[in-house]
């Protein structure tokens, strides 16, 4: 049995995923590994780069911008995984790793990580400390889950006034150590290391989302189905970040997009009228006129469930 699989999604950063997967091969350690890109429709010779440089790689392509889940699902079965609880197959390996094009990875950093959810069998998902290029810490790869308040907080920008404050600084975790290890909700899709068995149990991941909110709403499954998340600094990476959205003008729109739809997965069903109006007034002052009709007028099945909730009441 392979020991892990890495998918890398793309999308226009062909020099990044050069310089990825160039880092990938050159790792270090006893452990067997298989690498899957999935290039979500690039413009800029990605696809033809990786089947030209390296042959090694297992390449989807030819289907257009699907979003990230949906491309990390490409990959996730063409390694053997499956959509369905209970259904990978007995060849998928043993731990699965979603990684960003826009990272580079450390020699030791696979195998360190490997022997880290090999000692911890109650881990289903792991990620490591994530540097930005100026060194300091990408913030992302170590949250809590996204509650109502937990959320209020982090954009009304009250983390950043008081990042000491376990209240206030819960969405991403400032009051923490960034150098010790730390049972967290969730780690960042840009470094996501995930236990077979723990994927097994959950399924893959949810397609609802584009590019953002994907891998919180991840490891909130995992971790309700008895899985450990942690944050492991003692392997370290670089990850330059936003190196393919800061291209995309629907970015910024996605991004509130998968506050609306996490919320009305996770929290819509418990929370009284008058802090739902609140957080439905919030999220389309938030995403602007693009996002309105999805937050009012039916733009999904949950906006049509909230106006028959309205209308109950």
């Amino acid at each position: 049995m392979t020991d892990l699989g890495i998918i890398i999604v793309n999308w226009n950063t062909r020099d990044y995923l050069r310089r990825c997967l160039t880092s990938v091969f050159a790792s270090e350690g006893e452990f067997s590994y298989r690498v899957v890109v999935v290039d979500n429709g690039s413009g800029d010779g990605s696809a033809e780069m990786v089947a030209e440089a390296f042959p090694q790689v297992e390449l989807i392509s030819g289907h257009g911008n699907v979003g990230y889940p949906k491309g990390n699902n490409l990959g996730l079965r063409a390694l053997g995984y499956a959509d369905e609880p209970g259904c990978t197959s007995p060849d998928a390996p043993r731990y699965a790793l979603l990684l960003n094009p826009d990272t580079e990875l450390p020699p030791r950093a696979l195998a360190d990580m490997i022997a880290y959810m090999d000692a911890h069998p109650e881990v289903g998902v792991a990620g490591p400390k994530l540097v930005l290029p100026d060194g300091s810490l990408d913030l992302a790869c170590r949250r809590s889950i996204p509650t109502v308040e937990v959320s209020f907080w982090h954009v009304t920008k009250m983390g950043k006034l008081f990042p000491k404050s376990r209240r206030f600084a819960r969405y991403n975790l400032t009051f923490l150590d960034e150098n010790e290890e730390a049972e967290v909700g969730s780690v960042v899709g840009a470094f996501m290391m995930l236990r077979r068995e723990a994927i097994d149990q959950t399924g893959l991941l949810d397609e609802s989302f584009f590019m953002y909110g994907e891998d919180l709403d991840w490891c909130k499954r995992i971790g309700e189905a008895g899985w450990k998340v942690m944050y492991y600094p003692g392997v370290e990476v670089l990850h330059v970040k936003r190196a393919a959205s800061r291209q995309s003008k629907r970015a910024k729109l996605e991004f509130v997009r998968a506050f609306l739809i996490f919320y009305r997965k996770h929290y819509r069903r418990e929370t009284a009228l008058l802090p739902h109006l609140a957080v439905m007034l919030g999220i389309a002052l938030w995403g602007g006129p693009k996002l309105w009709p999805e937050v009012f007028r039916g733009g999904s099945a949950g906006a049509l469930e909230d106006q028959g909730r309205l209308s109950s009441v």
